[in-house]
Order: C-alpha cells, then sequence, then structure tokens
C-alpha cells in the first residue's frame, strides 16, 4: 500500500473542494483532492450549471413563441428535449474539464476514489478496482456535499420518481409532472417543465413557495407561476402515494385541517432537500460531531477533531455554491495563518432562476423586524422602467429593507428578469458597509433594470423619481 505526504488533503471535487484546493496551492502548500466521482460536484455535473442550461433553452423557446410582440415573424417553435439534453450535459462537460485544467495548472495532485478518515492526518483511498492506498496530511477538509432526501412515500426509481438527476435527463417529457417541493430546485424545474410542454403541479408544506424568500417575493412569483399554468399548493402534506393503472394517485392533506385533496402524475419529481454526506468517511474514528445529516464547525470551518474542517453543504446552511467556494478559501486562509473574516450568512445572495428570477441578499422584512429593526422600506416596480418595458420583461419589483435609524441595507429582494445578475450590486453595497446615502449619491446608467435599484432606494425615503 503507497503512501503520500501533503499539508492539505481536500476530500471532496466540487465547488468549495476544488476551489479550497486551488487556494491551498496558490498559498504554497503542498495539496492533494480527492474525488469518488466527477471533479466539480453535483453543481456543474448535475445542479446549478446543466439546470441552467436547460433553463436558458426554456428562455428561448419563450422568446420565440412571444416574437409577434417584437414584430419578429416565426414559426411557431416545437421543444426538442433530447437537444436541450444534449446541449446541457455538453456544458456540463466542458465545465468539468475546465475544473480539472486547472487543478493540474496550480499543481494539485487528484486521487480518484472514496476517501477514509483513519485517524492522526492518515487517509485511506479505495479506488474502483480496488486497490488502496494512503494519504497523510497535516489539514484535511471535508467538502463531500450532499444529496437529494428521500421520502418513504416516494422512493426514487429512476423511471416515476425522480430526482433531479432524472429530471436533468428525462426520456422525455412526462404529460403529468408533480414536484414534491416548492424551494428553489423545485421551482426552477417547474418552471423548465411547464415551458417544454408538461401538466405541472406543484406541492409545498410551508405556507408559501419559496419559504426562505420575501413573503412579497413569493406571492408573486406564486402568482406567474399560476399564469403559466403550474398549479401551486402550499400548505398541504403528502398522505399517500399510490400507483394506480401505471400513475401516481397521491393524496394531499391540509396542514390547517380540511377536505384531503388528489393529484394525479405520472412522474413526481422529489425536490424535498437534501442531506449531508457523512456515510462511510470514518469519522467514528474521530471526534467529529454530526447533527442531522451535517458536520458541526465554528466560524472557521474546524470541526472538533483537530486539524479537520469541513466546507460547504456537508457542514450546514445556506447549501449554495458560492457559499461552499467562500468557505473553502475561508478556510485555507486560516490554516494559513490570514485571519479572514469569518462568512456571515446574511451576507450570501441567493438565487432562483425560475421565471421570473428571485434573487435576493440579506434579512427579509418580516425577518428585520422580528430582530427588533425599526425599518425603512423601497419598492419599485419593472413596470414603471423603461428598460424593462422596452424589452417586454415587466413582471417584477426591486425591494430594500434599511434599518431606520442607522441607514444600513438590512435585505434586498427582487423578482424578474435577470435579476440573478443585478443581487451583486447590492452584496457589494453590504460587504462595504454601506448606507442608503451612498447608494442615493450613486450615479446608475441609463437604460438599464439596474435602475429600478437605485429607485427602490430612493422610494425608501420618499425620494422616487419616477413612481
Amino acid at each position: 500500500m503507497s503512501e503520500h505526504t501533503f499539508d492539505l488533503l481536500v476530500i471532496g471535487g466540487g465547488p468549495g473542494g476544488y476551489v479550497a484546493a486551488i487556494r491551498a496551492a496558490q498559498l504554497g502548500m503542498k495539496t492533494a483532492l480527492v474525488e469518488k466521482t466527477q471533479l466539480g460536484g453535483i453543481c456543474l455535473n448535475w445542479g446549478c450549471i446543466p439546470t441552467k442550461a436547460l433553463l436558458r433553452s426554456a428562455d428561448v423557446l419563450r422568446l420565440v413563441r412571444g416574437a409577434a410582440a417584437f414584430g419578429v415573424k416565426a414559426q411557431p417553435p416545437e421543444a426538442d428535449l433530447p437537444a436541450m439534453v444534449a446541449r446541457s450535459r455538453a456544458v456540463a462537460a466542458q465545465l468539468n474539464k475546465g475544473v480539472t485544467g486547472l487543478l493540474k495548472k496550480n499543481g494539485v495532485k487528484v486521487f480518484t476514489g472514496h476517501a477514509r478518515l483513519q485517524g492522526g492526518g492518515a487517509v485511506a483511498v479505495t479506488g474502483e478496482g480496488g486497490g488502496a492506498q494512503v494519504l497523510r496530511a497535516t489539514h484535511t477538509v471535508l467538502a463531500t456535499g450532499a444529496r437529494a432526501r428521500q421520502l418513504p412515500q416516494l422512493p426514487a426509481d429512476g423511471q416515476s420518481v425522480w430526482t433531479y438527476r432524472e429530471a436533468l435527463t428525462p426520456p422525455a417529457c412526462p404529460k403529468r409532472l408533480l414536484i414534491v417541493g416548492a424551494g428553489a430546485i423545485g421551482i426552477e424545474f417547474a418552471s423548465f417543465y411547464r415551458a417544454v410542454g408538461a401538466e405541472v403541479t406543484v406541492v409545498e408544506m410551508a405556507p408559501r413557495v419559496l419559504p426562505l424568500e420575501d413573503e412579497e417575493i413569493s406571492a408573486q412569483v406564486a402568482a406567474s407561476l399560476q399564469k403559466d399554468g403550474i398549479r401551486v399548493h402550499t400548505q398541504v402534506a403528502l398522505e399517500q402515494a399510490r400507483r394506480v393503472d401505471g400513475a401516481w394517485q397521491l393524496t394531499l392533506r391540509p396542514q390547517g385541517g380540511g377536505s384531503a385533496l388528489q393529484a394525479q402524475a405520472d412522474v413526481v419529481l422529489v425536490a424535498a432537500g437534501i442531506v449531508g454526506n457523512v456515510e462511510d468517511l470514518g469519522l467514528d474514528k474521530t471526534r467529529v460531531q454530526v447533527e442531522k445529516t451535517h458536520i458541526v464547525t465554528d466560524a472557521q470551518c474546524r470541526t472538533a477533531e483537530p486539524g479537520v474542517y469541513a466546507i460547504g453543504d456537508v457542514a450546514g446552511p445556506p447549501w449554495l455554491a458560492h457559499k461552499a467556494s467562500h468557505e473553502g478559501v475561508l478556510c485555507v486562509e486560516h490554516i494559513a495563518g490570514l485571519h479572514p473574516h469569518a462568512l456571515d450568512p446574511r451576507r450570501v445572495p441567493a438565487c432562483t432562476y425560475s421565471h421570473p428570477q428571485v434573487a435576493s441578499v440579506g434579512w427579509t422584512e418580516a425577518q428585520a423586524r422580528a430582530a427588533g429593526r425599526a425599518v425603512k422600506v423601497g419598492k419599485f416596480p419593472f413596470s414603471a422602467n423603461g428598460k424593462a418595458i422596452a424589452m417586454g420583461e415587466t413582471k417584477g419589483f426591486a425591494k430594500v429593507v434599511f434599518d431606520a435609524a442607522s441607514g444600513e441595507l438590512l435585505g434586498a429582494h427582487m423578482v424578474g428578469e435577470e435579476v440573478t445578475e443585478m443581487i451583486q450590486g447590492f452584496a457589494i453595497a453590504q460587504g462595504l458597509e454601506t448606507t442608503e446615502a451612498e447608494l442615493m449619491a450613486t450615479i446608475v446608467p441609463h437604460p438599464t433594470m439596474s435602475e429600478s435599484m437605485h429607485e427602490a432606494v430612493l422610494a425608501a425615503y420618499g425620494r422616487a423619481l419616477h413612481i
């Protein structure tokens, strides 16, 4: 059994793991990374990237369908689902090669196999063929990610019960698709499959879709989904699921009581959360603590085991790729003695690439009030924005929440066309501890969608110019 020694070893090659490895190499550490399947992890291969490729296809389909409104004559378009899926997979493959190249460029040694902690800084790596080798490192970073949560009534079979993986590579578009879970994943797939012709129903236990977003944002998304023909049932629990004549018959029980609802589907997509990948890692040989399938860490990503760290989805919410990457850099820079700032979850932006898109950072209005803050709230609709009107994309609005006493930007929330590309402006503002004064004094280019961000700030202080 061969042995290798490193300064830092990363287990998991997703957006947290590979970024941590690259940053460690930049800082002069002899670095290795172990990945069991595909570099880039779930995000690049089966999550963030391929879903956005599919959603882009849906956007193009919608644009061509509405071409007449822009003075463009076009034949009624048809969705070519196999071609959409092929493009999505090609995009993921291209970026997978890119990650491989980046690790090689930075001198990171990559091992393929399953890693298990052995204690004392040793990690056994077993390859597909069964051969094992031991890697030793002063510091080990766990970045093993998470997987889709399974429901006992609806065990995934890859045929009539899907997880996100099957939803990314469907053999055909189901006629009737029911999605369990109205978080970002569920709502994104609802938007895509409705665009390509499926009858879509979304069910959610929480009182509203996208329950982590501001209530007004959730309401706008629900209205848009229903306008597109998507059935939405909130505050319902899945009571029973039966196969009847080759289809699913589901009984939904309202949370507040009342008569049960019946729903039928050919395919059920389960998007009801995730669980951390903590099994078979050798954690029993360490003092690493696990709570609710996630590894417990401190502000510097340290676990209870000296020299062992955890980042990304396996270390708990928010379960976002950019949070994992940021933690990877933070963790490695802490190891290197650079004293980085701890991650503030309130400053991690969240994006949902539905139709319309959603983007947010910081507290919702309700959260700010619950924290005892007196607030000033400003909103500006895209229906009053010149660029949005010219683009024919007037759905949605921008909303900001300020501390009434200090002018601190507590939160920003947007729903509309390409708002996921705009939220970084408010994220930077929070990072710079900008107040309303600097934001109002900022000169925003015209005509742009981002003018709505500026107008929302003005509106919070009774100074909006265009409403």
